[in-house]
C-alpha cells in the first residue's frame, strides 16, 4: 500500500504562506524534485533542447518568494525556466502546450486569502498531474534522496522571461467564442478578484465588443479575493442592479472558476451554468454520449433536468481533478462543480471561468435571451450546505454519537427523495455538510443537529 501524500493535497500543495509545506525551503526542494522527475519522463525535451518548465502565478505577495524558490531548485538540475508572471491557472496550462514545455507550474492558493498560497503542477498536455508523479515527487523530497541528486556547474538551466503569454491566452479564449459572433450591445459587470485575470477577462471581453464595468482589477498582493470576487458575489449582484447590466461575471484569484449574475441581481452558480450550457449542448447534440459529469455536490435537480432532456449526469468526489480524470476516462466533453469550476474540453484542460462566461454569453447572444430566463430551465431543489471549523480532522467514525445521528438523518431524507453528504475539506480546516430535499426546514433541523454535534467535539 502506497503511503499517506504528506504535502499534495486534492489540489497540489496548499498553506499558509512562509509555514510549511509553503515555504522557500521546500519550494527549493519541489523545484529541484521536480525537475528530476520531469527530466526522467521523457529524455528528450518536447522542445527538443533542454528540458523547460513554465511558472506562471497569481497575484498574492508570497508569490515572489516562491517563484524564486522553485525556480531556483528546478535551474540547478539543468532544467531552463519560462516565467510568465500573473496569469490564470487555465492560461498557465494552456501556455505550457503552447510553448512546448515539459511541464508547468502555477503558484496560486485559489479562492484563499493572501496570507496563503500554493504550488499546482501540470503535465506536458496542460492536465493536471497523476498521483504517481506527484507521489514520485514528493518521495524525492521527503526521502531526502533530492539531496543526493547532484548537480553539477555545467548542468545549470537558463531562466527567460516570455513578454507576450498574457497575449497568447488572450487569443486563446477568444477562439472559443464563435466566429462571426460579438458582444456588441451587452453590458458587463466584471469584478476579477483583484486577481490573476485583472488584465485577461477584461481585454477579451472587450475586445469582443462588450461595454465592461470593470472592478477587483487592481491588485496589491493583499488584497485577492477581499471581499470581491467570486468568494463575495453579493457585490456583483449589487453592481449588476445599480448599473443596469445584462450579466455579472466573478472570478476567484486565479480565474479557474466563475460565477455569474442575472440582469436582476440573482445569482447563477455552477450547478446554473452547467444546466443551461449542458441542455444546449444536448439540444445541438455536442454533449459527448449525453453526458454531464459532476460531483457530489451538485444539486439533485440537475440531474433531473439532464434526464428529462435524454442525457445523464455521472458524479464524482469533490474537486476538478477528480471531474476531468472521470471526463478523460470516459470521454466526456463537458463537467465541472457547483462552486463554479467549468471544463470545456472542447476548449481546454482545466477549469476556466473566462471561457465558461463565454460559452454563457453565447448562449445569451445567440437565443437572444436574457440570463434570469436561460436559469429557468431547471428546478433546483432545496440543498443546505453548512461549514464548520474544527481544529483537527478526526474520523467522523470516532465522534461520539455522530454515525448514527447521520445515519437517523439519511433515513429521513431519503424519504423525501433527499440525501446528505458528510466531508472535510481538502484544502481548509472545516468539516462540511450537504443536506438536500423537499422541506427547507427538515434540511435546517439535521444541519443543526450534525454540525453542533462535530461543532462540541472538535470546533474551533
Amino acid at each position: 500500500m502506497s503511503s499517506p501524500k504528506k504535502i499534495f493535497g486534492t489540489d497540489g500543495v496548499r498553506g499558509t504562506a512562509n509555514l510549511e509545506p509553503v515555504t522557500a525551503e521546500t519550494a527549493l526542494k519541489l523545484g529541484r524534485a521536480a525537475a528530476h522527475v520531469f527530466q526522467n519522463l521523457e529524455r528528450q525535451s518536447r522542445g527538443r533542447g533542454k528540458h523547460k518548465i513554465v511558472i506562471g502565478k497569481d497575484t498574492r505577495l508570497s508569490g515572489y518568494m516562491i517563484e524564486n524558490a522553485i525556480s531556483s531548485g528546478i535551474l540547478s538540475m539543468g532544467v531552463d525556466v519560462v516565467f510568465i508572471g500573473p496569469l490564470p491557472t487555465p492560461g498557465v496550462a494552456y501556455v505550457t502546450r503552447s510553448l512546448r514545455a515539459d511541464a508547468g507550474i502555477v503558484i496560486t492558493a485559489s479562492h484563499n486569502p493572501y496570507t496563503d498560497n500554493g504550488i499546482k503542477f501540470f503535465r506536458a498536455d496542460g492536465y493536471k498531474l497523476d498521483d504517481q508523479i506527484e507521489g514520485a515527487i514528493e518521495n524525492l523530497v521527503f526521502s531526502g534522496e533530492v539531496e543526493k541528486i547532484p548537480p553539477s556547474a555545467e548542468h545549470i538551466g537558463r531562466a527567460v522571461r516570455v513578454d507576450d503569454a498574457l497575449g497568447r491566452y488572450i487569443e486563446y479564449a477568444k477562439a472559443s467564442f464563435p466566429k462571426g459572433l460579438n458582444l456588441e450591445g451587452l453590458k458587463l459587470v466584471l469584478d476579477c478578484g483583484h486577481g490573476a485575470a485583472y488584465k485577461s477577462s477584461p481585454c477579451v471581453l472587450r475586445e469582443l465588443g462588450a461595454e465592461v464595468i470593470l472592478y477587483g482589477s487592481h491588485p496589491d498582493g493583499k488584497n485577492i479575493n477581499e471581499n470581491c470576487g467570486s468568494m463575495h458575489p453579493e457585490a456583483m449582484c449589487k453592481r449588476v442592479v445599480e448599473h443596469g447590466a445584462h450579466l455579472g461575471i466573478a472570478h476567484d484569484g486565479d480565474a479557474d472558476r466563475v460565477l455569474l449574475c442575472d440582469e436582476k441581481g440573482n445569482l447563477i452558480d455552477g450547478d446554473d451554468i452547467m444546466a443551461i450550457a449542458a441542455l444546449e449542448m444536448l439540444a445541438e447534440k455536442t454533449l459527448a454520449k449525453k453526458t454531464l459529469v459532476s460531483t457530489v455536490m451538485s444539486n439533485a435537480g440537475l440531474e433531473a433536468a439532464i434526464k428529462n432532456a435524454g442525457g445523464k449526469m455521472l458524479r464524482t468526489a469533490v474537486g476538478d481533478k477528480n471531474v476531468i480524470d472521470e471526463m478523460l476516462r470516459g470521454g466526456f466533453n463537458f463537467g465541472g462543480e457547483q462552486s463554479g469550476h467549468l471544463i470545456f474540453r472542447d476548449f481546454g484542460t482545466t477549469g476556466d471561468g473566462l471561457v465558461a462566461a463565454l460559452q454563457i454569453l453565447r448562449i445569451l447572444k445567440t437565443s437572444q435571451t436574457p440570463l434570469s430566463k436561460l436559469a429557468k430551465c431547471w428546478t433546483r431543489f432545496p440543498q443546505l450546505v453548512t461549514n464548520v471549523k474544527v481544529r483537527e480532522k478526526k474520523p467522523f467514525a470516532q465522534l461520539d454519537g455522530l454515525n448514527r445521528l447521520v445515519a437517523d438523518a439519511e433515513k429521513a431524507l431519503a424519504a423525501q427523495g433527499g440525501r446528505l453528504l458528510l466531508r472535510y475539506s481538502g484544502t481548509e480546516p472545516k468539516a462540511r455538510l450537504l443536506v438536500e430535499g423537499r422541506d427547507p426546514a427538515t434540511l435546517k433541523s439535521w444541519s443543526q443537529k450534525i454540525c453542533g454535534a462535530i461543532s462540541k467535539q472538535i470546533g474551533v
